[in-house]
């Protein structure tokens, strides 16, 4: 089994597209207990990642914005 890339690294659209796809893995089902926790653990990781990166965003379109209001 490969090792996961560390969930700080990745970009939004990369996180997001991983995501879905332990969201699918998580709806058909694992066979084990163990790697039902683990796609778990895996998902909650890259849903704060999404976060994070959706709040840095909106972050620097509030400053861009702010930026605009004091030029007028």
């Amino acid at each position: 089994m490969a090792t996961p890339t560390d969930v700080s690294k990745l970009s939004y659209e990369d996180a997001r597209n991983e995501l879905v796809s332990v969201v699918a893995q998580l709806e058909q089902g694992s066979p084990t207990l163990e790697e039902t926790l683990t796609l778990w653990e895996r998902g909650e990781a890259l849903a704060l990642r999404c976060e994070e990166w959706l709040v840095g965003a909106k972050e620097r379109l509030n400053a861009a914005r702010a930026g605009l209001d004091t030029s007028e």
